[in-house]
């Protein structure tokens, strides 16, 4: 018997004679069970972007809401491209709450992985596949939570609308589509769980839970400088790779001004009894710290921290010559910029034009750019997230996050909706490097207490 038609004749007995009234207890290992068997599906369709085929990831998500009767539909919006949405209606007491997935993944190099990247197997305690993490393992919490839901009978005050959407690893497209052509569906909602929190496991317990409100927005720029060309044997002074380059070594010497936002600083505060000292009494009173440019530097010089403090210049994509023996007349740098909420794309661009001191140099906005914002954290949903983390694990410190990319929540916001992204997976150090990376993985032990953890959440805000 294949495993598509196990789960399916798990789906009915399920239906048959494992639903529950409201208050009744929950068969968890029987949903788990699923859940894994699920994840698994999940991760062999290959959604990698580009291409896309989102349409295979929204047939998938289909065929099991259609056997649970759940209300969907499939949005096709370019041959390949579809988004997904669903809907578990409630009396219509409460605004609705939706549940978003991207359903693309990046690429993978096969050869770097030491499983099949679309395998979705087993293997030392985790299931391996591209999207694990980044997300189609929260994807699945969304799809059991709408199982669940429907499942088990919940009365419901606020309807619980899943969303999934295709393109958000490249441009966007599927979210900005049904945006500009769906938003009826759901504009309404009153929050928005995605992407965007940061846990960390280590040393055998959860030690940090990230609940993301706010997310750096790129403005990526495109550096052209111009000058005489010739042959690589006489060289020009002031050929275009020079002048390209002396405005890189500026760039480069620029430290952009430290930025505290309130958000960021309740972070170091929550975190400070995790650190040794001295950092331990610096976090805990951030903002004086900072004041000290010793400290200032020395945290500067961190990764992790950096650019929570700060708007930040990667230089990436560099562009000459074809030829080592011929100077260019064409030179160009690419710069990955991330701005902080609140931030001024103009006024960036004008303080980068004063730090490049080239009148001649070309600069470009490469990119569509999306204004940051934040979500609020003295709502119903922020209280709910902390507390019930806090009763499954004592030990974590939950705090505000924000992160260096970019999620979809920088769109919903917009349209008035509380986002937060949170999700129950907790990573090691180890296995966070394979977001984007290679052999992506998610424990099984993640997808199964994950699974009663999220829909916990769902179905306590929604009552």
């Amino acid at each position: 018997m294949n495993r598509i038609l196990t789960v399916a004749l798990s789906l009915v007995l399920l239906s048959v004679v494992g639903r529950a009234q409201n208050g009744s207890k929950i068969d968890w290992p029987r949903y788990q069970d699923m859940a894994v068997e699920l994840m698994q599906q999940y991760l062999r369709v290959n959604t990698s972007n580009p291409p896309g085929n989102e349409i295979e990831a929204a047939r998938f998500f289909k065929k099991i809401f259609d056997q649970h009767g759940i209300e969907n539909e499939i949005f096709e919006y370019k041959p390949g491209r579809a988004n997904i949405i669903a809907r578990l209606k409630g009396n219509g007491s409460k605004r609705p709450i939706i549940l978003l997935s991207h359903t693309d993944v990046v690429t993978a190099e096969p050869a770097s992985w030491q499983v099949d990247p679309f395998s979705g197997v087993i293997k030392n305690g985790s299931i391996w596949g591209r999207g694990a993490l980044d997300m189609k393992g929260e994807g699945l919490f969304h799809l059991m939570t709408m199982i669940l839901l429907k499942q088990e009978g919940a009365t419901l005050s606020r309807d619980v609308i899943f969303l999934g959407t295709a393109d958000e690893e490249v441009d966007d497209e599927g979210s900005l589509w049904m945006i500009a052509n769906k938003a009826h569906l759901f504009k309404d909602a009153e929050y928005l769980l995605t992407e965007g929190g940061d846990n960390l496991f280590e040393g055998g317990s959860v030690k940090i839970v990230g609940v993301d409100v706010a997310e750096k927005a790129p403005f990526w720029l495109r550096l052209t400088a111009t000058g005489l060309p010739g042959h690589g044997s006489r060289p020009v002074a002031d050929s275009a790779s020079n002048r390209l380059i002396r405005a890189m070594n500026r760039i480069l010497d620029w430290e952009t001004p430290i930025k505290l936002l309130p958000a960021v600083e309740q972070f170091f505060k929550d975190v400070a009894p995790l650190q040794p000292e001295p950092w331990r009494s610096q976090f805990a009173n951030i903002r004086e710290s900072l004041k000290d440019p010793a400290f200032a530097k020395s945290l500067g010089n961190q990764r992790e921290y950096n650019f929570l403090l700060r708007n930040t210049i990667s230089i990436t994509m560099l562009s000459g010559s074809k030829q080592t023996n011929v100077i260019p007349n064409t030179a160009t740098c690419n710069l990955d910029v991330r701005l902080l909420p609140g931030e001024s794309p103009e006024d960036f661009l004008k303080a980068l034009t004063a730090v490049i001191a080239d009148p001649t140099i070309k600069i470009d906005n490469v990119n569509r750019f999306k204004p940051p914002n934040s979500s609020p954290i003295n709502t119903e949903l922020f209280s709910l997230i902390a507390r019930k983390t806090k009763e499954k694990h004592p030990g974590a410190v939950i705090t505000t996050k924000m992160l260096s990319g970019y999620t979809e929540s920088q769109l919903y916001r917009q349209l008035g909706i509380t986002a937060y992204g949170w999700a129950p997976i907790y990573t090691t150090a180890e296995e966070d490097e394979g977001v984007h990376g290679n052999n992506e993985r998610i424990s099984v032990r993640n997808v199964r207490e994950g699974t009663r953890e999220f829909y916990e959440v769902v179905k306590e805000i929604s009552r």
